[in-house]
């Protein structure tokens, strides 16, 4: 029942983000892991079109906000105000309740607005006034940034960015795909025809078969090596959390279900390892957090998928 639903799920996003499969199915694992995702890349990629295709897919509420170094925290929680009818105030709600909510360029907004976000996306909660307001669920951000080295730009601290389970990149359409959107439709008209192909509750069934997911022995000591090489690298500033384990295991059965798998195999740790790893890691030299990447392919490169090295 689940594999001809993801088929069709991602068939309709890949006919609006051409070329891309690979980062579709690495988005929809990140849903179906119940975490949040980042998009880092350039404008004009494709970011925003992705989540789009994806709340509309999913049938999901869905809003946009554009962070900028003006906004404010009220402007995505929401505010109280005075009701001089009832003498009381009422409390307006913002645009992060939806149940996709779209973060675009976050990383143009001030520290204090970014982790404004940082309860919503935890507990599926804001706090506003003393008073705690319940998300709608399922609830997910997928936010968008600009690369740290490019003008305006706010680096997002590592407590929040290990709020995102996976941070992927889109990079540039190969030169056959770039002449299909050029003489194709316009990607933006035909996401407002795109059909959901999914319900919530098999959103919600989906999730629950990731749980399910059987993951052997074998693959958690393999998950464990990959991390202990992480926390006792002396080139890197400090080594993965359990949290982030977590997320890497979450992940890889994610992955597994996608791929038709009722158990998880030591390549789909390989495959999650750089979305889920590479923004949680930082060489001690690296003062822009994008150095991560290189280490998680020196992590595939010196742990060994049976018998790990000693450290």
């Amino acid at each position: 029942m689940a594999k001809p639903i993801i088929e069709k799920t991602l068939s309709s996003i890949g006919q609006i983000l051409l070329g891309k499969q690979h980062q579709i199915e690495l988005a929809f694992t990140c849903i179906l892991a119940k975490g949040h995702l980042l998009i880092e890349d350039l404008p004009g990629m494709g970011k925003t079109t992705l989540s789009q295709a994806l709340a509309a897919v999913m049938g999901l509420s869905y809003q946009r906000v554009q962070f900028t170094s003006d906004l404010l925290p009220a402007d995505i929680l929401g505010v109280s105000i005075f009701n001089k009818n009832t003498s009381s105030f009422e409390f307006k709600e913002g645009p992060v309740f939806s149940q996709l909510l779209l973060a675009d360029e976050i990383n143009r907004a001030t520290p204090k607005t970014q982790s404004a976000l940082l309860e919503a996306m935890e507990e599926h909660q804001v706090t506003v006034d003393g008073n705690s307001w319940p998300l709608p669920q399922p609830f997910f951000v997928i936010a968008t940034q600009n690369p740290v080295e490019q003008m305006g730009t706010f680096p997002l601290p590592e407590s929040q960015l290990d709020r995102f389970l996976m941070r992927i990149s889109l990079g540039y359409p190969d030169t056959k795909i770039e002449k299909e959107l050029i003489f194709g439709k316009d990607r933006r008209e035909m996401i407002k025809d795109l059909e959901s192909s999914l319900t919530i509750d098999e959103l919600v069934m989906l999730q629950e078969k990731v749980t399910n997911i059987h993951t052997s022995d074998a693959i958690i000591d393999y998950i464990q090596r990959l991390v202990a090489y992480s926390r006792y690298d002396s080139s890197l500033g400090y080594g993965l959390s359990p949290r982030a384990t977590l997320s890497l295991v979450q992940s890889a059965k994610a992955y597994a279900l996608i791929k038709g798998r009722d158990h998880v195999v030591p390549e789909d740790v390989q495959t999650v390892l750089e979305p889920v790893a590479g923004h949680r890691l930082q060489p001690s030299a690296d003062i822009t957090g994008h150095q991560g990447v290189s280490v998680v392919q020196q992590m595939l490169n010196s742990v060994d998928v049976i018998r790990g090295n000693t450290l």
